[in-house]
């Protein structure tokens, strides 16, 4: 699959420069405008608009009753929002970072992703749970983490990592349109700008790159369908969210032509574009920002072996996360950057 926009409107024919953020923002605006159903709300989601901005002047815009601020209480804003789905609203609700999601983690499993089964589909929960998620901004262990896997286990969960501004936007009108929960994960290293793993290096902002171009109005992106970042023929790599960047930045600098598949939802899965592409070239690098042991990467695999063996042409490698808590006085031995990338490019390459 290719991804691209589905069922866009009149409006989408204008593009606009946007940050991650402001592309967040556009998209809770576009859907609450279009849909007096969707609610937004979290820890100082409402006045404050976000610790990140990405709510800012929804309550100013559409009232207190439709975007407020909650307790700190993670429990009780998926609870909440549990609640509010079963009765026919949407809910879109900010867990301020992925961290601090675990005290939720039980009315996720339990409540939200079991409720169409338990009910025999009398009852669905169409609610969408953003988090900033991953490093590099120096927020030690516990701003830092990259929980993706814990919810892909879940079977009646869909779960989302975005890249960029423009698959923001689509991605995150399709989650809050979707009959079901998403997970929906933003990077907070890309907010402002693509990150290329060198953190000694000036940040190039979104309006300097082509996906910081982003549609004025409604459109979606289909979830479960993967995009092709970057052409290539020597070498399939399967990454997602910051790390899509980093792997562009990598086979740059090694002269390797990469091809580097942004998987963008990773429940559900894009077997498809990940299956054609190894098959064609042989070899598999698989990424990601979490720690290694369990982490989405062994799915990935696991599923790249079963379906592509025949094709490989060298052993599948992932580079990821260490197995230990996120360091905040190590961060760059820690992020999976252009070098270690680098390097596991040349030894699938030479394997």
């Amino acid at each position: 699959m290719t991804g691209d926009p589905v069922a866009p409107d009149e409006a989408m024919t204008s593009l606009t420069s946007m940050t991650m953020i402001e592309a967040i923002r556009d998209a809770h605006a576009i859907a609450m405008e279009r849909d007096e159903r969707v609610v937004v709300f979290g820890e100082d989601v409402g006045y404050f608009g976000g610790v990140f901005r990405c709510t800012q002047g929804l309550q100013q815009r559409f009232g207190p009753a439709r975007c407020f601020d909650t307790p700190i209480s993670e429990a009780g804003i998926v609870g909440v929002a549990v609640g509010m789905a079963a009765y026919g609203l949407r809910p879109c609700v900010e867990i301020q970072f992925a961290d601090y999601v675990y005290p939720a983690y039980d009315q996720i499993v339990s409540e939200a992703a079991r409720l169409r089964h338990r009910s025999a589909a009398d009852f669905t929960a169409p609610l969408v749970i953003r988090m900033p998620t991953g490093g590099g901004i120096f927020g030690g262990q516990t701003h830092s983490q990259s929980p993706e896997a814990l919810f892909t286990h879940v079977a009646g969960l869909k779960t989302v990592v975005v890249s960029n501004p423009y698959d923001a936007k689509g991605l995150l009108l399709a989650a809050i349109e979707d009959d079901d929960p998403v997970i929906f994960l933003e990077p907070k290293r890309v907010y402002n700008g693509p990150f290329d793993g060198h953190h000694d290096r000036p940040i190039v902002p979104w309006s300097a790159h082509p996906l910081g171009q982003v549609p004025t109005g409604h459109y979606t992106i289909e979830l479960g369908a993967a995009r092709v970042h970057r052409p290539g023929d020597d070498l399939t790599v399967l990454a997602y969210g910051t790390l899509v960047h980093v792997a562009q930045t990598a086979a740059e600098e090694q002269g390797i032509d990469a091809e580097i598949i942004d998987l963008r939802t990773l429940v559900p899965l894009d077997v498809d574009t990940i299956v054609g592409s190894v098959r064609r070239t042989g070899r598999c690098l698989i990424i990601h920002e979490a720690t290694l042991t369990s982490g989405f990467g062994a799915e990935l695999s696991a599923t790249v072996q079963e379906r592509a063996f025949h094709h490989l042409e060298a052993p599948i490698t992932r580079v990821c996360g260490w197995d230990t808590p996120y360091p905040h006085a190590h961060e760059w031995a820690y992020f999976p950057g252009p070098d270690r990338v680098g390097r596991a490019m040349q030894a699938v390459m030479s394997a």
